[in-house]
């Protein structure tokens, strides 16, 4: 797909748009989370496994769990392993193992598990329009989420244009609960890049509740995010630092995650 220079410039306001008016929303307070990412469409080539290392830390913090018996987010760190495999140039499947946390409330804790199948347009990564769909079957333990059993459905859709990504992804969560009590938590990424091994990029998180009615502005998650990208050897890298835009949200949290492919 080619776009022309007016449709390109156009399609770029919107992904600022789009990042202008979703951090104008007040925020509030979330449960814990062990990936703090975007997703762009790229998957693992075809009989390639990949191997990414999330890690999130929390120095300053909700001090209530956002659920009884739950983690408390201040001075918490939470990690998983997230294992996948080219399957086909338009599938990639996915097991996020072993999912831990080092809670201030609880000391080490393993928190579950989680399978995840991502269908994305071929060669993603060389298009100018992007379309995927990634789905995520979670298996969660009492202090992770008061659910045993949660999933995601998460559309993909970006634009890479010259030295700028533009990427939304519109997420709902489940926990197999009825249609009505899908919970809408979008992301937002916005990305320069210098070259093809250095980016930055401004990435926007956040949680309005469940689509029957959602959660009054205090209520409802939002956090910027500032990021470096690193795409080379021995591994890429990227890592953010997260701003709640309100005191009702966590005020920090930093991100890190290490990817590689392994043959």
């Amino acid at each position: 797909m080619i776009l022309t220079r007016g449709a390109r410039r156009a399609a770029l306001y919107f992904g600022f748009m789009l990042m202008g008016i979703a951090g104008l929303w007040p925020a509030g307070a979330r449960a814990q989370t062990d990936e703090i990412q975007v997703y762009t469409g790229g998957i693992a080539p075809i009989g390639v496994f990949n191997l990414t290392w999330h890690n999130n830390y929390t120095p300053s913090g909700q001090k209530t769990p956002a659920f009884p018996g739950g983690l408390v987010p201040n001075h918490t760190y939470n990690g998983v392993t997230e294992w996948a495999y080219g399957v086909t140039d338009w599938f990639e499947q996915g097991l996020y193992l072993p999912l831990y946390s080092v809670a201030s409330n609880r000391g080490g804790t393993l928190n579950g598990w989680k399978l995840r199948e991502l269908f994305a347009v071929p060669h993603a990564d060389e298009r100018v329009f992007v379309y995927a769909v990634n789905f995520e079957f979670s298996f969660n333990s009492k202090h992770w989420d008061p659910k045993s059993h949660s999933g995601e459905i998460r559309p993909i859709i970006g634009w890479h244009l010259d030295q700028w990504d533009i990427f939304v992804n519109p997420i709902l969560d489940t926990s197999f609960d009825g249609f009505n009590n899908l919970d809408f938590a979008p992301s937002v990424r916005v990305a320069y890049n210098f070259s093809k091994t250095w980016a930055v990029a401004a990435e926007h998180y956040a949680d309005f509740g469940p689509i029957k009615q959602f959660l009054p502005g205090r209520d409802q998650s939002h956090q910027i995010f500032a990021v470096m990208d690193y795409s080379g050897e021995p591994f890429d890298v990227e890592a953010g630092v997260g701003f709640g835009l309100t005191s009702g949200s966590d005020h920090l949290v930093l991100k890190l995650m290490f990817a590689r492919d392994l043959n």
